[in-house]
């Protein structure tokens, strides 16, 4: 699982410097192989390719028709491509999602359990003054238990 920020740098070129934390756990678990995407173009999130498999399972079960489905696959193939971690622990953001998400210099890397989301370093500073944990956001963790 990973989990935690570990801030780390993206460089001129668009290649995220994979925090050593993560690194780790992904070489023992996983290998070097990801799918890069995005939902909104506000962030861009790396799935381990096994990861992110499942969830291509999880679609193909659904109808081709289903227009949430299209359009999860739209915005999935828009910004996503295939990429793989070099021997100094890089990987290559795509351009059109590095671009929207403005992905470059200084960046939060969030461990998301099973994936990692890259932000740059002011927007979600801004997202997280401008939306905290609620009293709402409360009673529905609590009633998973968390």
């Amino acid at each position: 699982m990973f989990r935690g920020n570990h801030p780390t740098r993206v460089d001129e070129k668009g290649r995220l410097k994979v925090p050593a934390e993560f690194k780790r756990e992904i070489e023992e678990r996983y290998g070097t192989k990801f799918y890069i995407t995005s939902e909104n173009g506000k962030t861009a999130k790396v799935y381990p390719m096994e990861e992110w498999e499942k969830i291509e399972q999880k679609l193909l079960n659904m109808p081709n028709s289903n227009p949430s489905k299209k359009r999860l696959l739209t915005a999935t193939s828009f910004y996503g491509q295939n990429a793989e971690m070099d021997s100094q622990g890089r990987v290559l953001l795509p351009q059109m999602l590095r671009e929207k998400a403005q992905v470059i210099g200084d960046v939060a890397v969030f461990g998301m359990l099973t994936f990692l989301e890259v932000t740059n370093m002011d927007a979600i500073r801004q997202e997280m003054d401008a939306n905290p944990l609620t009293d709402a956001d409360a009673d529905v963790l609590g009633a998973y238990g968390l």
